[in-house]
């Protein structure tokens, strides 16, 4: 089996393709993308906000993860 990914906003191209395909007998799916959460982009802006200024903490093999977390 072989994937096409055809990516375009404009409409009358998903028309054609659709009408190529169907006049061919291929099967085809289609999906939208979906914008990321704003929470989620929220998120990782204040991350790489902290890194920027510094807020981490570096990891030593052997050093418990889980005390890593809690000693903020």
């Amino acid at each position: 089996m072989t994937t096409l990914t055809i990516k375009t906003e404009n409409q009358e191209v998903m028309k054609a393709v659709r009408a190529l395909s169907r006049g061919f007998k291929v099967a085809f799916e289609e999906k939208e993308d979906k914008p990321y959460d704003p929470e989620f982009v929220a998120m990782i802006k204040e991350s790489e906000q902290q890194i920027n200024e510094g807020k981490t903490v570096q990891y030593e093999p052997g050093t418990n993860v889980w005390d890593l977390a809690n000693s903020k």
